[in-house]
């Protein structure tokens, strides 16, 4: 049929003006001679249904124009530091977009057969179906039959309500029309290959493939896309999973169209009813495959872009745990908390947090001794006083004050401190004094009066005030017993801060998420190390040559890793928290062990004892690897 363009009649003088409806449609459609019976139809159609104000309703219809820029909702997938899927998240709609060339022609085809078989042929509305469609409503009263080209289809899936309704449907022609007008056939069809509901909460022509066969669209073959494609018309009633007898009768309905189209032989049907189908697994609401990691890096997303962009903006992000590793970590934590248990320690919960001090990124989160029963991630959630763990801050201040070195004679002997009301009168852990003695050697005792004396020489905001600079970011108040460590802080705070003093005063922010892209590969967040010399590097190394005699000659013997290594036991008063800090140039690790009830462990429990093995344990599985490495002496740098 040639093509001809609709011409406007000349208006008649004294006539009646035609309704703003004929006009309308009239003004916006110009295209093939065959859209004329379509035009005609969609005038009549208003005359005969009397739908007063359709004009009104048309001049408000969405432009569709705003499909350039249309970005539909896709999934957010997580992936281990080595590329590791972890899990993916998506709202309703669990979708990944895909380009025209990515999506393999037997599933173009085998849609346009079953769907829209003169699409490429029609400019939005298929007169022929659309005449047949409106002669069963017209009879019916009501709409009975669609006749949707797969134009019309889109804009009903984008702009328009699912209502069965001849205002619904005369709006769905007029969109249709418009879309042909602006977007190429392709565009389109990409865009509804792209939109399309294929069952178990999975949009779009790439999920539905990896959900259903557990390949890519591109490689989808004739078998599987025709099969796909038979989906469409009702997505849980042919899906394969629920019934596998309907999705091949369907499958093979698709074949026979594309026989009579001239698209494939008889023997391309005869093979592809016959192929074997290998199925995937529906993709839709994944459980994670690292629950305590993945919800530690949604609730850092959330923060930072929020809910809705990281539920459907299609993210990619990668995060700095390797999958191996944390299940390493996992199993060690849980090993050791059953061994503890038959050793009669009453701790029901067991936390570990591990921290590259090269660039701070976060290397195993164990929040549970049992992380298969509990979700809850005391690594991160959980503030428990960390006591004498604490005292390396202050020790530090000391040291960088220029006023203290590890040989400073200091005094452990009874000391009361009043702060207007407050009256405070530290004891050591086990009663008595021990007179004079080092500051390394106070530390490495875990004596408290020392501390708290040089607590209050350093200032303890200054205490509070490097905490913060060393990312604690947990409430404190500059209480009198804050060197002791009474405020609560969680596993990884600890564990972050401490890398700084291992990687000798050098500093980047603490994070689980190494990098984040849009669904294009743009950055939206790149977490590349930038380290600061934070710390003053004398006054660091001379805490980690001190911490070190923790290790050897100290609280933490049990903590001996066969390697240089650095760190401090901590035990609250009657034993209801108990830490072990410690690291290597190349992995800072916490331990806590407690209670979620706050009860007390049981008398004689300490950080030495019962945490430092967990830590031990730990690193050896962690470092098995590593080559060994030491911290500078802190002759290598001036002191201040």
């Amino acid at each position: 049929m040639s093509s001809t363009t609709i011409q406007r009649e000349p208006r008649v003088r004294k006539k009646k003006r035609p309704s703003p409806v004929f006009e309308y449609v009239q003004g916006i459609v110009q295209v093939t001679s065959g859209t004329i019976l379509a035009t005609t139809m969609i005038i009549s159609s208003v005359a005969a249904g009397g739908l007063v104000g359709l004009a009104t309703s048309f001049r408000n219809l969405p432009d569709v124009r705003s499909l350039r820029t249309y970005t539909p909702p896709q999934t957010t997938h997580i992936y281990d530091i080595k590329g590791k899927p972890l899990t993916s998240l998506h709202g309703e709609a669990n979708r990944e977009v895909v380009k025209m060339e990515q999506i393999s022609p037997n599933l173009k085809r085998a849609v346009l057969a079953i769907e829209d078989s003169h699409f490429y042929q029609h400019q939005g509305i298929n007169p022929t179906s659309l005449g047949r469609a409106f002669v069963a409503n017209f009879r019916e009263g009501e709409v009975v039959e669609g006749g949707s080209t797969l134009t019309m289809q889109l804009v009903k899936n984008l702009f328009l309500s699912r209502e069965r309704t001849f205002n619904r449907k005369l709006a769905e022609a007029v969109l249709a029309v418009r879309v042909e007008q602006v977007f190429s056939k392709d565009e389109i069809l990409e865009l509804y290959l792209n939109q399309v509901y294929w069952g178990h909460n999975t949009y779009g022509v790439q999920t539905a493939a990896q959900s259903y066969f557990g390949k890519s669209a591109k490689d989808l073959n004739l078998a599987e896309a025709t099969m796909m494609a038979g989906m469409i018309q009702a997505p849980e009633e042919y899906s394969p999973f629920t019934n596998m007898e309907a999705a091949k009768t369907r499958q093979k309905l698709v074949l026979k169209r594309m026989q009579q189209l001239g698209w494939i032989t008889s023997g391309e049907v005869e093979t592809a009813a016959q192929q074997p189908l290998t199925l995937g697994k529906i993709t839709s609401w994944q459980t994670s495959e690292l629950p305590i990691i993945t919800e530690a890096v949604i609730s850092e997303l959330n923060q930072r872009f929020g809910e809705e962009t990281v539920l459907k903006g299609g993210m990619r992000i990668q995060t700095t745990v390797d999958y191996n590793f944390q299940r390493m970590a996992e199993q060690v934590v849980q090993r050791e908390h059953e061994q503890l248990y038959n050793r009669g320690v009453n701790a029901d919960q067991v936390a570990l947090a591990a921290v590259d001090p090269r660039t701070h990124f976060v290397k195993a989160l164990v929040g549970s001794a049992n992380p298969g029963q509990s979700q809850f991630n005391r690594a991160i959630q959980s503030r428990r006083q960390p006591g004498s763990a604490f005292k390396p801050f202050v020790y530090y201040l000391g040291f960088a004050s220029g006023r203290y070195t590890p040989d400073t004679i200091v005094q452990d002997q009874p000391l009361t401190l009043r702060d207007g009301q407050e009256v405070y009168t530290p004891q050591n852990y086990g009663g008595g004094f021990a007179g004079a003695m080092s500051a390394r050697m106070s530390l490495i005792q875990s004596r408290n009066i020392p501390a708290v004396k040089m607590g209050q020489d350093v200032g303890l905001d200054r205490v509070i005030e490097l905490s913060r600079s060393l990312g604690i970011k947990s409430p404190m108040e500059p209480v009198l017993s804050l060197p002791l460590g009474s405020v609560g802080l969680t596993p990884l705070e600890m564990a972050g801060a401490f890398a700084t003093f291992a990687s000798n005063g050098w500093h980047s922010d603490t994070t689980v998420i190494a990098r984040v892209t849009d669904p294009n590969g743009n950055v939206l967040l790149d977490n590349t190390p930038k380290p600061r010399l934070l710390l003053d590097p004398w006054a660091t190394a001379s805490l980690n040559a001190v911490m070190a005699g923790v290790i050897t000659e100290g609280t933490a013997r049990a903590a001996s890793i066969g390697r240089q290594a650095a760190g401090k036991t901590g035990t609250t008063s009657s034993e209801r928290d108990v830490w072990f800090v410690g690291y290597v140039p190349q992995l800072s690790a916490s331990v806590w062990l407690g209670n979620d009830n706050n009860a007390p462990i049981g008398g004689g429990v300490t950080g030495g004892t019962y945490a430092a093995p967990v830590w031990r344990s730990f690193m050896l599985e962690a470092l098995k690897d590593e080559p060994v490495q030491y911290f500078p002496p802190a002759t290598s740098f001036a002191q201040p």
